[in-house]
């Protein structure tokens, strides 16, 4: 385990009712925060159909969170110097629970949207802060134990996500995905105050790195727009695609050169001096884009061919919190004891198992054999995010932890933003491409064809609904083709991530001190 697993000094370690409700509050607004990162996914034609907009333009409800929230993570650590770790927590939960407020009252999109900027920003330092209070809440001996019922919360939450929002929009209304936010945080924020006021880190006046901030904003927004717009805008071959990627790259490229020059950056680039940082958090972003793009897919695939519905397809999905939550204690507790390189290398086995099972996956598949992988899939979650987190820690020293959890979170964020637009655009590419292929080979003389329509014609469909059946099939197939291909892909990427993750060189144990991780 590292050294940032030991809290701050100044802090004893909570005990007793004080140490369960302290894990409780920070567990409860981690929840919160992750939970709305997925909650609104399944409510999206509901919104855009109660707000007259189509489910495309609705799809920035979830947009805008994401690159707002992206934005804010790395803000943290100049933040936490400024305000204090305690009181910037409670304020930004506080400032949560009042943007799911107006959410919920927002009369149109413009507003909705504008609402989910601020939830997002807001909500930035707000994982990697609860990282932080609980490590300084439990002895060295358990760090790993703290770390594991941090990351069941941002594990069971993105399942529960599309569950409870499905069932909202279905059975209440849309604006109670938003809604069930304030008793939440309202409670999570009194009982932080109250157990951690008096555990408040040291503040100082550190100067705002205005035109690394602004950079920031722009490449990332401008990146992600890009993203999100180039199906629509057949990528390079619009003009505004292309405008969006030279601001992107430009913006990105002034990020880099200014803020390793700038005396009090707005993100803390020298942590990227550091071996094991470096390794764990590239290894857990790739690791973030691959696994966020899978679960994208495949609720997509569930229910745009297979016939399933916005709840039945979460259902489907919510098999995956069950190892998740067995395994993540057993985990936490054994990381002072085990390279967590090895834990990580676990991981990646599984999750390239789980994508080779889906890549198995016919136009017939039952619902028992989606639903094997999802439960594979939580032994994998339990195993990866856990030790990625200890490697990307291990050697950094405990005042410098918001900011390295803040900088490893953000690009864990905009990896998983990114993944999903990249595999969501190579799925649908590759099923037109599919799509066109199956049907050159659909002629009247071709055996295939003539059998097809030989039986659909025997079932009493007419001429019409023969051809109509004949095109769902052929989309059918032309989907599932791509999807294994996806998934064939995501399962070699995955077994290559072995390499990247033994680059790192974390401490074994935590009875040891700061070491040279450089």
């Amino acid at each position: 385990m590292s050294a940032a697993a030991h809290p701050p000094a100044g802090h004893a370690p909570l005990q007793g009712p004080a140490l369960v409700a302290g894990t409780v509050a920070l567990s409860l607004a981690t929840f919160m925060n992750v939970l709305d990162t997925t909650i609104a996914n399944v409510s999206i034609p509901a919104i855009a159909g109660d707000l007259g907009v189509s489910s495309s333009q609705g799809t920035w409800v979830i947009t805008s969170f994401a690159v707002a929230n992206a934005i804010a993570v790395p803000l943290t650590g100049w933040l936490t110097q400024r305000f204090g770790q305690v009181r910037l927590f409670v304020v930004s939960v506080l400032l949560f629970v009042l943007a799911s407020l107006l959410c919920g009252l927002a009369p149109n999109l413009e507003l909705l949207i504008a609402f989910r900027i601020v939830q997002g920003a807001v909500a930035g330092p707000m994982i990697p802060l609860s990282q932080a209070l609980l490590l300084s809440s439990y002895p060295p001996a358990k760090s790993g134990m703290a770390l594991a019922m941090w990351s069941m919360t941002t594990m069971v939450a993105p399942v529960i996500g599309p569950i409870l929002g499905g069932w909202l929009s279905d059975n209440v209304s849309w604006p109670w995905i938003f809604y069930i936010n304030i008793p939440v945080g309202l409670l999570a924020a009194w009982v932080t105050w109250k157990i951690y006021r008096p555990r408040e880190s040291p503040t100082r006046i550190v100067p705002i790195d205005k035109p690394g901030l602004i950079a920031l904003v722009i490449w990332v927004g401008a990146l992600q727009i890009m993203l999100d717009k180039g199906k629509e805008l057949d990528w390079f071959n619009s003009g505004e695609i292309v405008a969006l990627g030279l601001v992107a790259l430009v913006a990105f490229v002034f990020f880099l050169v200014w803020e390793l020059h700038e005396a009090h950056p707005v993100v803390d680039l020298s942590l990227f001096t550091r071996r094991n940082f470096v390794a764990g958090t590239l290894t857990l972003a790739m690791a973030y884009g691959l696994f966020f793009g899978g679960i994208v897919i495949i609720p997509l695939w569930l229910q745009t061919q297979m016939g399933y519905t916005a709840t039945l397809a979460g259902l489907t999905a919510a098999p995956v919190g069950i190892l998740a939550l067995l395994l993540s204690p057993i985990i936490g507790k054994s990381l002072p004891r085990v390279d967590p390189r090895w834990l990580a290398s676990a991981s990646f086995v599984i999750l390239a198992s789980v994508s080779f099972m889906r890549a198995g996956f016919t136009t017939g598949v039952d619902n028992f054999t989606v639903v094997l992988p999802q439960i594979v899939l939580g032994a994998g979650m339990a195993t990866l995010f856990l030790p990625l987190t200890a490697i990307l820690l291990s050697g950094v020293p405990p005042a410098r932890i918001p900011a390295a959890s803040g900088l490893s979170n953000f690009c864990r964020i905009t990896a998983g933003a990114f993944g999903t637009s990249i595999a969501t655009t190579v799925w649908e590419d590759r099923t037109h491409l599919h799509h066109a292929q199956l049907v050159e080979q659909l002629t009247p003389y071709s055996p295939g064809a003539v059998q097809a329509q030989a039986s659909l014609s025997s079932a009493g469909l007419s001429p019409e609904q023969t051809l109509g059946t004949l095109e769902r099939m052929v989309t059918g197939q032309a989907a599932v083709l791509a999807s294994n291909e996806y998934f064939w892909l995501s399962g070699f990427l995955f077994l290559a991530l072995l390499g990247l993750v033994w680059l790192a060189r974390p401490q074994a144990r935590v009875a040891m001190g700061p070491g040279a991780d450089h």
